[in-house]
């Protein structure tokens, strides 16, 4: 990873010296073949920590209640992320908005182990009305992330962050900014994996075709993609990203979090799909041991097996169902 990492440690302003890019990598590793658990309360954190979760992300509220409430979703309360921190042993992950470098201090101030920024406001129905296209209203709030040009500069935090991609250019874009981590997009609160899916399979394609290129062609691709073409280069070589990549989004059953392991994702994210579900416990730890055995369908069946009634879910997504897609924000 020399390509993304100072030679040295960067010094703080009181003097300390900062952990270079391959620490912070370096503590993402340690969360591979895990199951990191969106939580909204010390209650479902302890349920996350019992059943085997690496970690858990504290949020004000989980995507499927954001996509149903509206609002604009921002930095979670520290006082409640604070109370989760203290609940458990195991790494707290916040999130904070694309570009929002203030939410991002005081999520390492109060000391979260990994910060994601992330777009996590919810979805706005699409306009269809000339008046709505003219006078949007706070449509473009809900829609917008925090900095409309910049994503945060992760190189000069001492915390890990994670990033969401949806193909290989921004996933390297993230990885030149600092971020020690990234999780393809999906969508968030479905309980639909078609879309967390497609980011993984995108992503591993893109890396199966740069790693067939020559050193020009890998230029070219470089300038088509809109990424650093070190970065490009060294991940053709390791035949995949030089970071821990994750699956997000959609991910809501045993079998989802198998399929995703499959793909070659290194863990998984899984929020909605747990709490909305009649036995969290039960279908927390299913999903834990999903993505440990995911090559052994007899252990698959067995603990897919009486797990109660699931999140209903979404069936239609996008413009299909008349709603923008969250994966569509950042750039």
């Amino acid at each position: 990873m020399a390509t993304i990492q100072p030679a040295t440690a960067a010094p703080t302003a009181n003097g300390h010296s900062r952990p270079t890019f391959a620490v912070k990598a370096g503590l993402a590793q340690m969360l591979k073949g895990g199951v990191i658990m969106d939580v909204v309360n010390v209650e479902q954190a302890r349920i996350a920590e019992a059943a085997g979760a690496c970690a858990v992300m504290a949020l004000q509220r989980i995507p499927s209640d954001i996509r149903k409430d509206g609002g604009v979703a921002r930095m979670s309360d520290p006082k409640m992320i604070k109370e989760i921190m203290d609940a458990v042993s195991i790494p707290v992950m916040a999130k904070s908005r694309i570009g929002h470098i203030v939410e991002a201090e005081i999520l390492q101030a109060i000391g979260v182990d990994y910060i994601d920024e992330s777009v996590a406001s919810p979805l706005a129905p699409l306009q269809t009305k000339l008046t709505d296209l003219r006078f949007p209203g706070p449509r473009s709030e809900v829609l917008t992330p925090a900095d409309p040009s910049l994503h945060v500069d992760k190189h000069a935090f001492d915390v890990p962050f994670v990033c969401g991609c949806k193909d290989l250019g921004e996933a390297l874009r993230r990885i030149s900014e600092g971020a020690a981590m990234i999780r393809t997009k999906g969508e968030a609160g479905t309980g639909n994996v078609i879309e967390a899916v497609r980011h993984a399979r995108k992503v591993n394609s893109q890396i199966a075709y740069a790693s067939t290129l020559s050193e020009i062609e890998l230029y070219n691709m470089a300038k088509e993609i809109s990424a650093p073409v070190d970065l490009l280069r060294e991940t053709a070589k390791l035949g995949r990203l030089p970071v821990v990549m994750f699956s997000a989004g959609g991910i809501a059953t045993p079998a989802d979090a198998a399929l995703m392991m499959k793909l070659g994702m290194d863990g998984v994210f899984v929020g909605s799909g747990i709490f909305k579900s009649s036995d969290p416990a039960a279908l927390a730890r299913a999903i834990v041991l999903a993505t440990t055995h995911f090559n052994d369908p007899h252990k698959l069946a067995e603990v897919s097996t009486g797990l109660g009634e699931g999140m209903k879910g979404e069936g239609k997504l996008g413009a299909e169902a008349g709603r923008e897609m969250t994966a569509d924000r950042g750039y």
